[in-house]
């Protein structure tokens, strides 16, 4: 399994360089994008090309995006919500849009994956009518065709709420849907919260894609560094070795106390968690009675 870091670290802020410097520095070859207009413009081409010439400037790859989940995010404050669940004609399509704009540059970045929200999460204003199943239905084909078109795969995300609970997202994979290669991100911190991590990966299994790592002891969705919240990480590992995972383990840690402090802690979890994986490839050594 391969570490990388969403740029959620900085997402109050519009990503420059700089910020890409210090993920270089920290020992990460792979990012994944947060699609916020105030944070990355991905509708602008140039700016899109710029992030481009950064990267490669700098050995990174972007390995994948975050689709637009909100119309910005400043000063800690997110803006209007964007749901491809919404009831709403006019705002399902919307979202529907802003999802392709991103395809776009995932493309020109030569992202693997894009992950994507259905719907909002449950504590959002308005959650209950942004949640609507037969709208997220219309939305999911057409976006699936989408990123078929644009040489993309669509990982859905496990969120709290009820479209994107482990067993809602398997039924949409498994139904009458044409969702072409479409898989799941494991959001370890969201399963963590909607009944457990290992337990999420067992439901999931054979159709994870990318994952978002974090933690949290399970009342909010803080996004911690792991090792500070209350997930067993050993177990979780081990479940999704037990699977045959070998993608990437993306961590989406918050700003809580600078991103500089926040990086280096995070880079702490990394060296913690890849002596769970050592572990877990030794051969065990059977000892006679």
């Amino acid at each position: 399994m391969e570490f990388a870091l969403s740029t959620h670290l900085f997402h109050g802020e519009r990503l420059t360089r700089t910020h890409l410097e210090a993920v270089r520095d920290a020992g990460f070859t792979d990012i994944e994008v947060f699609a916020t207009r105030t944070h990355v413009d991905y509708s602008d081409e140039r700016a899109v090309a710029a992030l481009g010439d950064w990267l490669a400037g700098l050995g990174l790859a972007a390995g994948s995006m975050h689709a637009p989940i909100f119309a910005s995010f400043t000063a800690g404050e997110w803006g209007r919500p964007y749901s491809n669940a919404s009831p709403d004609r006019a705002r399902r399509q919307e979202a529907v849009g802003e999802t392709a704009r991103a395809l776009a540059a995932c493309r020109a970045l030569g992202s693997e994956y894009l992950v994507l929200h259905l719907g909002v999460p449950t504590e959002a204003p308005g959650a209950g009518s942004d949640n609507d199943r037969r709208a997220v239905q219309h939305s999911l084909e057409e976006i699936a065709e989408l990123a078929a078109a644009s040489g993309v795969r669509l990982a859905l995300e496990v969120i709290p709420n009820p479209l994107s609970t482990p067993d809602a997202l398997l039924d949409s994979l498994e139904g009458d849907l044409d969702l072409g290669q479409t898989g799941i991100c494991l959001d370890v911190g969201h399963a963590h919260i909607l009944g457990g991590a290992p337990e999420a990966v067992e439901t999931l299994a054979g159709h994870i894609l990318t994952t978002h790592v974090h933690d949290n002891r399970t009342v909010s969705d803080d996004h911690l560094v792991p090792f500070a919240g209350t997930i067993d990480w050993p177990a979780t590992l081990t479940a999704l070795w037990k699977v045959g995972y070998t993608g990437r383990l993306v961590f989406e840690v918050a700003d809580h106390e600078g991103a500089g402090p926040v990086l280096e802690r995070t880079v702490g979890a990394r060296r913690r968690l890849q002596a769970i994986l050592e572990g877990l490839s030794e051969p065990f050594d059977f000892q006679e009675p």
